[in-house]
């Protein structure tokens, strides 16, 4: 039996938050993570000159808990135009924002694809969540985002071209079914940010979290799983060693920290994704672009973001890189995936060639996001739902985003703090 102060199962970003703030409240910290890297669902590898995260990710700059918690300078990041261009068979029509982009004034009125009445009714909206508190948004009446957008008199056409696809990249949800409280947390941090990624990929982060947490004190074991957790006498099973702890924060994936805890509370039902990272030829017009490309036309894939073209990083010198995403965890195999993103992009741009298009990496994600059904919110767990001096560190408390996450680290380290002192 070894004696510890704080014990934090799991190196993802509530846990590695939590972890950095217990230590720099003066509690002795231990995490353990089962994976050889830290990170959790925000990790990055590297290979031939190229980037791939997992799955298709970004971070909003304007997300408070990000604010507080990263260093952006050190990150380097690298920032997507706002907005997105629309893809329908071989037509593109960009929709910026000229209040933040003025280049894209004149491409965003010519757009076809959207009326001039839902372009004023976007600007409205951005107008009104400007004002509307983050508490207020999390607070208020709850319904779906197809239903939120209809009662603000948005057109199908409107809804199925651009929201559909951009927001089915955002919420893995394509059918608007999911909380509008989410449609406008997530419009509001748009609208008051930038979209980036890191220059060295979105793991820069959770590397960047777990090195300041080092620097607080905390020590950091990968590949170290936690088999069981007491929460009588708080004690921690790990192979071979059983420890003893004031408090323990399980900052575990859902599965694993309903099992380790109990509650069932935690939210398990996963929504997943494919995100195929694609190379193709210097050059090609697709990687010219900073915008996310939506497809408007179908639904495989959903989105095509030219990695490259925001952050020259992700590939080397002689070629592009492209992360294609579809929604949910499709039987289809890698190979008709990639064939059907070939298609779209082929048609999307007809003047370049097609030959040079090499999946690099297929990354199926059945796991990204929990489902955010309207009224979920009320029903997550609170950081001290599970027995004993155990408690909970994972965006299932709070919501699912990199911003949930982050806040929950944050709050459980405060319940210890405030539990213990």
């Amino acid at each position: 039996m070894t004696d510890e102060d704080v014990v934090v199962v799991g190196g993802g970003l509530a846990g590695l938050v939590a972890a950095r703030q217990l230590a720099e409240d003066g509690f002795g910290v231990t995490l353990f993570e089962r994976e050889p890297t830290v990170g959790g669902r925000v990790r990055s590898t590297h290979a031939d000159g190229f980037t791939f995260d997992r799955g298709f990710q970004v971070l909003f700059t304007s997300y408070p808990a990000a604010r507080r918690e990263l260093d952006f300078d050190a990150l380097d990041l690298r920032a997507f135009s706002p907005g997105a261009v629309i893809c329908r068979g071989d037509q593109r029509a960009t929709l910026g924002d000229p209040l933040r982009d003025p280049g894209a004034l004149v491409p965003s009125i010519l757009n076809r694809q959207v009326t001039t009445a839902d372009k004023l009714r976007t600007l409205a909206l951005k107008r009104d969540l400007s004002s509307k508190s983050v508490d207020d948004i999390w607070t208020s009446e709850d319904a779906t985002i197809e239903q939120y957008l209809a009662a603000r008199g948005f057109s199908e056409r409107y809804v199925d071209r651009f929201v559909r696809p951009f927001y089915g990249g955002i919420t893995l949800d394509r059918s608007l079914s999911t909380s509008k409280r989410v449609f406008e947390f997530t419009f509001k941090m748009l609208a008051e940010g930038k979209t980036v990624v890191p220059a060295d990929g979105m793991g820069a982060m959770s590397a960047q979290l777990a090195e300041r947490a080092r620097e607080a004190g905390v020590r950091i074991e990968t590949e170290t799983p936690v088999e069981a957790v007491n929460a009588e006498n708080a004690t921690v099973q790990i192979p071979g060693e059983t420890l003893d702890a004031e408090a323990v924060v399980v900052a575990a994936d859902p599965k694993s920290a309903r099992d380790l805890t109990g509650v069932d509370a935690i939210p398990t039902d996963g929504i997943g994704c494919v995100t195929q990272h694609v190379a193709l030829q210097a050059g090609h017009p697709l990687a010219d672009s900073d915008r996310i490309h939506l497809n408007a036309g179908g639904e495989v894939p959903n989105t095509v973001a030219p990695m490259s073209g925001v952050a020259p990083e992700y590939a080397p010198d002689d070629r592009e890189i492209a992360a294609v995403t579809t929604l949910g965890t499709p039987d289809r195999s890698s190979t008709d995936l990639a064939e059907a993103a070939r298609d779209a992009i082929g048609s999307w741009y007809p003047e370049a060639s097609a030959t040079d298009f090499e999946v690099l990496h297929t990354h199926r994600v059945p796991y990204s996001q929990f489902a955010q059904p309207p009224g979920v919110h009320e029903t997550l767990p609170d950081v001290r739902d599970p027995a004993g001096a155990v408690y909970l560190a994972g965006d299932y408390t709070h919501d699912s985003s990199i911003n949930g996450a982050m806040d929950s680290g944050r709050a459980a380290a405060a319940a210890v703090g405030e539990d213990l002192h």
